[in-house]
């Protein structure tokens, strides 16, 4: 799933609006985030197979550190004890170790059974979604419409900066995975994989810009 978890980060951001959107898109992706870094690192494996899924031509091997059960726990758990930390806000916090959760709850509706329920060997979980493209994409553009709906419901542009970056910011989200779902060739191998993967930071950046420059309605 990729859309998918930045729509939970929208809809948090509606349901409790004190953090800022790119706080809850680095909650949403943390277990993304971190996967690439450990994947370049040599600690996690992902090879290329196309057809391994009809959604998507990798086959994540090991990922036991950024993608078990008990990790997404304990990272939801560091997430929000950070926040607290940081700004002293619990209930903000909460929903925070939330949206790290959610990456792993939805992977697991998304992925065939490749995701570990603890770093060490343990069964593997996944239900499977990806099967089916056409559900994969219903699902999942459904969830990130009506999330959208939710964050524009839920807060005003300030500026002309606030209505401009947050649209460049939804519409570069829905073209990167148009063009994820409608690529005719594979990566060329999983370093350039990660690479790529990285590149969420720059929907973090834009996210926390265009969030700046909106307030919430009250």
């Amino acid at each position: 799933m990729f859309i998918g978890h930045f729509a939970i980060g929208l809809a948090a951001k509606a349901r409790a609006p004190k953090p800022s959107l790119g706080t809850y898109f680095i909650a949403a992706q943390f277990l993304d985030l971190l996967w690439p870094v450990l994947v370049l690192l040599g600690a996690e494996r992902v090879e290329i197979h196309p057809g391994d899924t009809p959604m998507t031509p990798l086959n994540f091997v090991s990922y036991p550190y950024s993608h078990s059960l008990l990790m997404a726990c304990v990272y939801g758990l560091l997430f929000a004890a950070g926040y607290v930390l940081l700004r002293k806000d619990r209930k903000s916090a909460l929903v925070l170790g939330a949206v790290v959760l959610s990456h792993w709850i939805l992977d697991a509706a998304t992925h065939r059974p490749d995701l570990p329920l603890a770093p060490w060997a343990s069964p593997l979980v996944g239900f499977g979604l990806w099967q089916s493209v056409v559900a994969t994409v219903a699902i999942e553009t459904a969830l990130f419409l009506a999330a959208a709906w939710l964050y524009f419901r839920s807060t005003t542009a300030a500026d002309r900066t606030g209505t401009i970056v947050s649209l460049i910011l939804l519409g570069l989200l829905a073209l990167s995975y148009l063009l994820n779902i409608l690529s005719p060739e594979p990566p060329p191998n999983p370093e350039a994989v990660a690479w790529v993967c990285l590149g969420i930071w720059l929907f973090v950046g834009l996210a926390y810009w265009g969030d700046r420059h909106r307030s919430r309605i009250v």
